[in-house]
């Protein structure tokens, strides 16, 4: 059994329930997305509007930390698996958790304008 500190939720459980729920809201965006480009001219005033709406942002911004938390648990259970020196795959997953906060961090100030 592999004991590490960089796992999200320290029980398998809990991360099972991550990476479920994570599923769910990434594909809930995902079809809406996939409707939304199927039943819409899509340009710059129709995108702009969308991502305009308060609602639709919160929704975005769900799925952006939705996607970082269902990629954490799964960097974490492969690089566990495939990774048996814990030195390496400590830096391994620091360096990919370091990667998906900043990706997290520019996807907000994206979409928030901030």
């Amino acid at each position: 059994m592999v004991n590490s500190v960089t796992n999200l939720g320290r029980s398998g459980v809990y991360d099972w329930m991550v990476q479920r729920v994570s599923a769910y809201v990434l594909a809930l965006y995902t079809l809406f997305l996939l409707g939304f480009m199927l039943t819409t001219d899509v340009n710059y005033e129709s995108w702009s509007a969308l991502f305009g709406q308060t609602w639709f942002r919160i929704f975005s911004l769900m799925t952006l930390i939705s996607l970082g938390a269902h990629a954490w648990v799964g960097l974490w259970t492969v690089t566990t698996d495939y990774i048996k020196a814990t030195a390496l795959r400590f830096l391994v997953q620091a360096a990919c958790g370091a990667v998906m906060f900043v990706y997290v961090v520019w996807g907000i100030k994206i979409l928030w304008g901030l």
